[in-house]
C-alpha cells in the first residue's frame, strides 16, 4: 500500500519504511507525527481524494533535523562597471521515516500533526477573540509623535494597545519590550493624550 501526501508545499509518493528529507518540521528526533494531508492512498482499491481524504493520515517518526545541500546563486553584470555577487543557501529539512500508512480513524489517533516550523494550529482558534476586546479598548497610537502604523501594531502586539497602558510603564518595563522600542518622550505624551 502506498499514499501521496502533501507537506511544505509539495507532494510525495510514500510506504512503509520509507525515508524522506521534507521541509522543517516543528518536532524533536525520536518523536512520532502524523501527516493528514493525504490526496491518494494506492493498492488493491485505490482511492483518490477531493482534495483530502477524510480520516486518512501517514505516521512518521522523526529521525533528525538537517540541513540540505548548499546552493550558489551567482549574479554577474558584464561590461564595463559591472558587479559580482555570490550568495549561499543551505534549506532547513526534516529526515523522517515513514511508519504507517491509515486509510480510516487517522483523526483519532492521538498523534501530534506534522506543522511547519512558524506554524501554530491550536492558536487559530482562540486569536480573534483577544482582538476584538482590544480593538474595543484601544487608541489610536499613531496621535504620538514618532509612532507609525508600523510601531503602534507592534505596540499592540506587545499588549499596549491605549494611551493609559503606555503612560504606565516604568523603565524596567520599557528595557522588557522587545517587539518596538519605546521612547521615554512616548511615555510622556501617552501620559497627557490619556487625561485628554
Amino acid at each position: 500500500m502506498f499514499a501521496v501526501l502533501k507537506t511544505g508545499g509539495k507532494q510525495y509518493k510514500v510506504q512503509a519504511g520509507d525515508i524522506l528529507r521534507v521541509e522543517k518540521l516543528a518536532a524533536d528526533s525520536g518523536e512520532t507525527i502524523q501527516f493528514n494531508d493525504v490526496l491518494m492512498l494506492g493498492g488493491e482499491s485505490p482511492v483518490i481524494g477531493v482534495p483530502f481524504i477524510e480520516g486518512a493520515a501517514v505516521q512518521a517518526e522523526v529521525i533528525d533535523q538537517i540541513k540540505g545541500d548548499k546552493v550558489i546563486h551567482f549574479v554577474k553584470r558584464r561590461r564595463k562597471h559591472s558587479s559580482k555577487r555570490t550568495k549561499g543557501h543551505r534549506q532547513k529539512l526534516t529526515l523522517v521515516k515513514i511508519t504507517e500508512i491509515l486509510a480510516s480513524g487517522g483523526d483519532k489517533t492521538g498523534v501530534k500533526v506534522a506543522t511547519g516550523k512558524g506554524d501554530a494550529p491550536a492558536a487559530g482558534a482562540a486569536a480573534p477573540a483577544p482582538k476584538a476586546a482590544a480593538a474595543a479598548t484601544s487608541d489610536d497610537l499613531t496621535k504620538i509623535t514618532g509612532v507609525g502604523p508600523a510601531a503602534a501594531k507592534k505596540l499592540v502586539e506587545a499588549g499596549l494597545s491605549s494611551f493609559a497602558q503606555i503612560a504606565a510603564l516604568s523603565e524596567d518595563d520599557i528595557a522588557g519590550i522587545d517587539a518596538v522600542k519605546v521612547k521615554p518622550e512616548w511615555v510622556e505624551q501617552a501620559n497627557e493624550l490619556a487625561k485628554g
